[in-house]
């Protein structure tokens, strides 16, 4: 697994984000059971970047707390299988590893969520970063039926993972 990580924020949140998104990133894969090697890239930023993001990729014109930019479409969310014929494009010819995509994160919604939701930097940070990886293997919760089931998946690796509220 790589991780290609970058802090750009001038935020200080008082824990080690590198390391606690490389167990959350890691715990997501075996929990989703991906059976590849995977690229994923992690950028911490603040509120104005994130802003100018929304706005350049999503058209929306507002910051948020999180963006996904997943690599691979899947026909089914977290279903590997049509990547062993269809999906020779989704790995780095060098690695080998399967290539997700992109999460970024605003380190001035991680404070101000945790703050808000009355529970710890860390819980929101990975929270994020959870959330973000469930986008990249292909899960949305754009209906009722698939924010149940991808809220559930979110719930069930925080408390796997021991990070609660």
């Amino acid at each position: 697994m790589t991780i290609e990580f970058e802090n750009e924020s001038t935020l200080e949140l008082g824990i080690e984000l590198e390391e606690i998104a490389g167990q959350v990133i890691s715990f997501t894969l075996d929990y989703m059971e991906c059976p590849y090697e995977a690229q994923v890239n992690v950028l911490v930023t603040g509120e104005d970047e994130i802003h100018e993001l929304n706005l350049t990729h999503r058209q929306i014109d507002r910051a948020t707390d999180v963006l996904s930019f997943p690599m691979v479409e899947y026909e089914e969310p977290g279903e590997f299988g049509f990547l062993e014929e269809d999906g020779t494009d989704c790995f780095d010819p060098d690695s080998g590893e399967l290539l997700l995509g992109d999460i970024v994160i605003c380190a001035d919604r991680v404070l101000s969520q945790a703050e808000e939701y009355g529970h710890s930097v860390k819980r929101e940070y990975a929270f994020l970063l959870t959330h973000s990886m469930l986008h990249l293997m292909g899960f949305d919760h754009m209906t009722e039926e698939e924010a149940a089931v991808m809220e559930g998946k979110q719930r069930d690796i925080l408390e796997q993972l021991g990070i609660t509220r």
